[in-house]
């Protein structure tokens, strides 16, 4: 099986390296993700630009780098890394909190796993996220600034980058915060944020259930308190027993959606390797979150297209793809989000979420999984 995963997460690298990955504006040593394909004039030059794809396409270009170190993917790691800061212009940082943090912890894998050396960059995103926190004002930290919605998507990886650099008191005071504001009693998923007026948005996404299973699964690792591991537990039964149909995944879309699933699968898998194996609990969440890591990434590959020789995949695991081409809306971006082209799988982030997906079942594979009974 990991060898199965492995030649799988090949193929859906090499489709992002063929189909969307270019110079930025001719300039050497740079590479980022065009963010359609098949793509228009203005995509093509890196309008728009979709910063926090770009984060995620670097962190699974680094996935790729811990499967098989190769002097090509360290370049590219290195490559996106420079254009990130590069085309955006301003510096490493932006308006929303969400996008740093998800920018903070690629950089800091490179750097932490790989000697790819951005200490000042992890450091100007983190100490962004550390003194946005704003308990006087009902968070957490808000989604970006000058906003008085405190979400999970932020919150969640933010907690995680703050964890991994050290702060630890304040990543479990956000953990904490995550489970007493946002965590629905009911269904025992994660919300999506709240007001300030103490109006909570109910909206479950997956990628609020993955960033919060990073950050316990995390916070179990470095600090041992039961506490995180029982969340934990309970996060895991509540992902199979409401985002699930058999163990997959279910749902996604284009646009910023695209990455919400993958989001999921990254930090499952992240719960199946590191969550301390202390209990018959612990081995039941590293087992049902191997299930659905695995199902989810067989029912992708399934339902993929191949597009010569490559895979692409669906917005959909459960659903075959459909071959996207220029007629139709393209993604655009309003009120701080992007809305998905007209058929999805033309958009980046549903295809570096196909492949995060693949790279997470490699990760889940060669931990043993699925155990032999």
């Amino acid at each position: 099986m990991q060898e199965q995963w492995a030649k799988r997460a090949d193929a859906a690298e090499g489709a992002i390296v063929g189909r969307h990955l270019r110079r930025v504006w001719a300039m050497p040593r740079t590479a980022l993700g065009v963010v359609a394909w098949p793509a228009v004039r203005r995509e093509r030059l890196f309008t728009p630009f979709h910063y926090w794809w770009q984060a995620h396409l670097l962190d699974t270009a680094v996935d790729a780098l811990e499967r098989d170190p190769t002097p090509r993917r360290r370049r590219r790691v290195s490559k996106i890394a420079r254009s990130v800061r590069f085309r955006n212009i301003s510096g490493w940082t932006n308006s929303y909190y969400d996008d740093m943090a998800w920018l903070g912890l690629s950089l800091e894998r490179a750097q932490r796993l790989f000697s790819i050396d951005h200490r000042a960059a992890v450091s100007v995103l983190e100490s962004q996220l550390f003194d946005s926190w704003a308990p006087a004002d009902g968070g957490g930290i808000p989604w970006c600034k000058g906003s008085d919605f405190f979400n999970t998507p932020a919150n969640g990886p933010a907690g995680i980058l703050l964890a991994r650099t050290g702060k630890l008191w304040r990543a479990q005071a956000t953990a904490d915060w995550i489970d007493e504001t946002l965590r629905d009693r009911d269904s025992g998923l994660i919300f999506d944020g709240i007001r300030r007026d103490g109006t909570v948005e109910r909206a479950l996404y997956s990628y609020c259930q993955g960033v919060t299973l990073g950050l316990e699964t995390e916070l179990s690792t470095r600090l041992g308190e039961p506490r995180h591991r029982a969340r934990v537990h309970a996060l895991v039964d509540a992902v199979y027993d409401g985002m699930t149909e058999s163990g997959v995944v279910t749902g996604g879309g284009g646009g910023d959606g695209g990455l919400f699933n993958a989001i999921l699968a990254r930090y499952l898998a992240f719960v199946v390797v590191h969550l301390p194996w202390e209990s018959n609990e612990d081995i039941r969440a590293r087992e049902i979150a191997a299930q659905i890591v695995l199902e989810s990434a067989s029912a992708a590959w399934n339902n993929r297209l191949e597009v010569e020789g490559l895979p692409l995949f669906g917005h959909d695991w459960t659903v075959e793809a459909r071959l996207p081409s220029l007629s139709g809306d393209i993604a655009t971006f309003a009120a701080g989000t992007v809305r998905s082209s007209s058929v999805p799988e033309r958009d980046l982030s549903v295809q570096v979420g196909g492949w995060m997906l693949m790279e997470a079942a490699y990760v889940v594979s060669a931990a043993g999984y699925p155990r032999k009974r």
